[in-house]
């Protein structure tokens, strides 16, 4: 039985809520997490880990395959998608198992249940302890994340699945279908594709990673089409229908049917059961809950952070969000995310990364803009690693050279990216990145030579 009373309560143990309750305890709070499910949440569980786990077989197994480009000569490899997936569990069950670990070397009690938000910001529990209440003294923090949507006029049934229950698929299916064509859609379409399935993927917008600079969505698109991958973009899903062994569906003219459907076309907060319209917690007008810079919710009391608030929905984001809370709800000086200038990373191959305005965006708002491009090509280690078709794009201004924003595609796009994220965090801009010593041979000087060509002095290329 859990304590009667804590200085903080968060409801959520994912990457918000673990990061939340581990800094609430450093600053000395009697702090408890409540999760209803497994520790780390849906993004260690079933999400974003997972994903990642799996994709980084099918990187694997590309390299295998393009072994004899660097004079290495092998048979053709093969998937034991069984040990794929035994491999995906242990990766999980050590991230899971480091978060509890780190729970109990915090002092924080975790709690198995519900929990739902008092008007006098206390916390009661469901579940197997119903109606009993929480005191707390500090701080309620929700971070329960989100829960996938279907498109319209389907539901999760059968064949018809989420992203997560993709992830976890006990077979290696021969034919899949993925609806939307955003992150979590094309990290799925090309780990499958590269595995060995059959794929088609479909976005009702006129591109692959609609909200990624132009460019970048062009040669993804690219890239995707490489791997065998089916591409439809401007096209709808309907009439979507589970069978026993597959699923039939519509789109434009045409029909089609594949083993399984994964709708990756958005998500919504998880606000179910946390007893907000009892305890006078207000939504906007996009469902999420209204919160100010410091993440305060209407309620005294009771912050909010991640999924569950405005903002993109990124794992990085909810754990800056849990600090910011924290330290807020004890007094310290806090300030608010730029949402808009948090590193976006899709895992998908190629790597894609971004963070800021993209080039049609800063020229919409009315920046003189400049852009500095380069092909990975351009510089010795795209050479030496086999990955030439890569770009680094910095958008940026020309009256103080300051960095709009980057995109980067290509290998460890997802890394490179950080490097201009800190430069802008640091207030410097383009021509200081153009000026600084970058390693050689490596993919970081393509960042350094699109610094230089956003400042007209372009060496490589």
């Amino acid at each position: 039985m859990a304590d009667s009373s804590f200085d903080c309560v968060v409801i959520g143990s994912g990457p918000g809520g673990y990061v939340a309750a581990i800094r609430a305890a450093q600053l000395g709070l009697k702090t408890a997490v409540i999760e209803k499910d497994q520790v780390g949440g849906r993004c260690l569980n079933v999400a974003c880990i997972p994903a990642k786990a799996v994709l980084r077989v099918a990187d694997v197994l590309e390299e295998i395959r393009e072994a004899n480009e660097f004079g290495i000569t092998v048979s053709e490899p093969s998937v034991d998608f069984a040990a794929v997936g035994a491999r995906r569990e242990k990766v999980i069950s050590t991230l899971t198992g480091g978060v509890a670990g780190l729970m109990k070397k915090n002092g924080i009690e975790v709690i198995n249940g519900v929990g739902s938000v008092t008007a006098e910001g206390n916390v009661k529990l469901g579940g197997a302890a119903d109606g009993t209440e929480i005191a707390v003294s500090k701080a309620v923090i929700l971070a329960t994340g989100s829960v996938k949507r279907p498109i319209p006029g389907t539901s999760f049934e059968g064949r018809v699945i989420g992203t997560e229950e993709a992830w976890a698929l006990s077979e290696l299916p021969k034919t899949l279908v993925v609806v939307g064509a955003g992150a979590s859609g094309t990290e799925i379409a090309s780990a499958y594709a590269r595995l060995g399935t059959e794929v088609k993927l479909f976005e009702g917008l006129d591109r692959v990673l609609p909200s990624e600079d132009a460019d970048i969505s062009k040669l993804a698109e690219r890239g995707f089409k490489k791997q065998g991958i089916e591409v439809h973009t401007k096209t709808f899903v309907e009439n979507v229908v589970s069978q026993a062994d597959k699923v039939t569906f519509s789109y434009g003219d045409e029909t089609g049917e594949a083993e399984w459907l994964v709708i990756a076309a958005g998500r919504g907060p998880d606000i179910e059961g946390l007893g907000l319209d009892t305890a006078g917690v207000k939504l906007n007008e996009q469902g999420l809950i209204e919160v100010d810079g410091h993440l305060r919710t209407s309620v005294k009391g009771v912050w909010a952070i991640g999924d569950l608030v405005p903002g993109p929905a990124l794992a990085h984001k909810a754990s800056d969000e849990g600090i910011i809370a924290v330290e807020d709800a004890v007094g310290l000086a806090t300030h608010p995310i730029a949402y808009i200038d948090i590193p976006r990373a899709t895992f998908c191959t190629p790597n894609v990364a971004s963070f800021g305005l993209t080039e049609a965006q800063a020229k919409e708002q009315g920046y003189d803009v400049v852009v500095g491009k380069v092909p990975y090509g351009a510089v010795g280690a795209g050479i030496v690693y086999g990955d030439r078709s890569g770009i680094v794009k910095i958008v940026g201004d020309k009256k103080y050279g300051e960095i709009l924003g980057g995109h980067v595609i290509g290998a460890k796009a997802t890394e490179l990216i950080q490097e201009l994220v800190n430069v802008r965090a640091l207030e410097g801009g383009y021509p200081e990145v153009a000026r600084m010593v970058h390693g050689h041979p490596t993919f970081s000087e393509a960042v350094m030579e699109a610094a230089r060509a956003a400042d007209g002095w372009l060496i490589h290329g």
